[in-house]
């Protein structure tokens, strides 16, 4: 059996360790650690679970805002006269595990006839129904 010596030199004095007898890690404490690291680690698979769906929503919830503001713009290039004034409805917009549904209905201001309000909804369905509404107004 070969045993390492240690020589350790404190304030002139030479002193030596038998390796054999120096204290360690004992199973347990290892095995409480390990314990400790997979019980942060699996909270740490929860919260990236929880921000990939929520990185999911905002980009459904951008799509569906610039879905509104491309029928905005559309009716802006619109002269004002041709602007139609009732309940319009597209088809269903798809995009990969979503379809998006747009509506709008223009109507004439009750205080003031040189202007038009426009309301645009526009509709999906995720693992929840939702609905983002924009209102605008164009004057003559």
């Amino acid at each position: 059996m070969v045993c390492l010596l240690l020589i350790y030199l404190t304030e002139g004095d030479i002193k030596v360790k038998d390796s054999l007898n120096s204290k360690g890690f004992t199973l347990i404490e290892v095995l409480i650690s390990l314990v400790i690291l997979a019980v942060s680690l699996l909270a740490l698979a929860g919260l990236m679970t929880t921000s990939t769906r929520n990185t999911a929503s905002g980009g459904r919830l951008t799509e569906a805002a610039t879905f509104a503001q491309d029928k905005l713009e559309e009716l802006r290039a619109m002269s004002w006269e041709s602007l139609p004034l009732n309940q319009i409805s597209d088809s269903p917009m798809s995009r990969p595990g979503v379809q998006y549904d747009r509506s709008w209905i223009a109507r004439p201001n009750a205080l003031n006839a040189d202007i038009k309000e426009i309301e645009i909804t526009i509709r999906w369905t995720d693992a929840t129904s939702h609905s983002l509404r924009f209102f605008s107004a164009l004057s003559k």
